[in-house]
């Protein structure tokens, strides 16, 4: 019984598209309306148990709760980020390669446990456990890796950005080219889908003086919704499509 989406490219423009709006909405939350990195990432944690424990809880595969799930992490991982970056002044490095080994220690429990790491066998209970937890820290990972390349490093949110999608170009060619595992590629382009996802929500909703296209968190968001919702209708209808019709 598996549970999650099979790993198409309708699934990664949608993980971008999910990405992208969690950066902006963790955003609007926390620094529009002034809620606060902190108390932002507490109650945006708490959705995402809610929304995760009802994703454990289902029996089959629901698009419209899985990238609810997916959204919830990535906005949770925003402000989580944010907060560790900025309110906790670690800045963007340091956030991100504590991220990164926290990621690697999980990565190393899951292989070490026997889990298997192929998403198109992860079966109910622990094995979703640890790909929810994987999930949550390679989003929360994305958003201070994007915000190191677009702000530390000096490349701007264009220069991340292009710099990430060739990385995700080489990931695409190893794996039509070479035998180089499935898992460890899907897991390597999931990690660098999200900086891809936080540097263009950023391009989306910074000022033009800053590089981005101007539209605001809250502008930024709209469109970002209005396209998430519309590919998840599709994946909806195709999934139904898909479904063998009851007998008598």
């Amino acid at each position: 019984m598996n549970k999650l989406p099979q790993i198409t490219m309708a699934f990664w423009i949608m993980k971008v598209c999910a990405t992208t709006l969690g950066e902006t909405g963790g955003d609007l939350v926390s620094t529009t309306m002034k809620v606060g990195y902190a108390a932002t990432s507490v109650i945006l944690i708490a959705v995402f148990l809610g929304t995760a424990a009802v994703q454990l809880r289902a029996r089959t595969f629901h698009p419209a709760l899985y990238w609810t799930v997916i959204l919830t992490t990535s906005t949770a991982g925003t402000t989580i980020s944010d907060f560790m970056n900025r309110t906790a002044a670690l800045g963007y490095a340091t956030g991100a390669l504590i991220l990164l080994l926290a990621l690697a220690a999980l990565f190393t429990f899951w292989w070490l446990s026997g889990l298997t790491f192929e998403v198109a066998r992860i079966k109910p209970g622990r094995g979703e456990l640890v790909y929810w937890a994987a999930v949550l820290l390679s989003n929360t990972l994305g958003t201070s890796a994007g915000d190191f390349l677009a702000d530390t490093s000096g490349l701007g949110f264009a220069g991340g950005t292009a710099l990430i999608a060739g990385l995700l170009a080489l990931i695409v060619l190893a794996d039509r080219l070479t035998r180089a595992p499935k898992a460890v590629l899907f897991w390597a382009a999931f990690v660098l889908s999200r900086p891809l996802g936080a540097n263009a929500g950023d391009f989306f909703s910074k000022p033009v003086a800053l590089g981005g296209l101007g539209y605001g968190p809250l502008g930024a968001s709209l469109i970002l919704a209005a396209t998430l919702a519309a590919l998840l209708l599709r994946t909806t209808m195709q999934q139904r499509q898909q479904s063998p019709e009851p007998v008598g």
